[in-house]
């Protein structure tokens, strides 16, 4: 599947969905405002992929 290009996966946190806005590459690590969760930018971001992806495929199923 392919996802859209400007989908904000190292904005969203993960675990709980929240959108904390856009950060400058200079930031690999942020603490979710809402659930409190550590996050690194690079695997947060593979997750968020990960899960749009299967999300889109589920979606085109009949």
């Amino acid at each position: 599947m392919k996802i859209n290009r400007f989908f904000p996966s190292s904005q969203l946190c993960h675990v709980c969905g929240h959108r904390d806005g856009k950060k400058t590459l200079a930031i690999r690590e942020w603490v979710c405002p809402a659930c409190h969760t550590t996050l690194d930018r690079d695997v947060n971001a593979s997750r968020n992929i990960l899960a749009e992806g299967l999300r889109l495929f589920e979606a085109t199923k009949p």
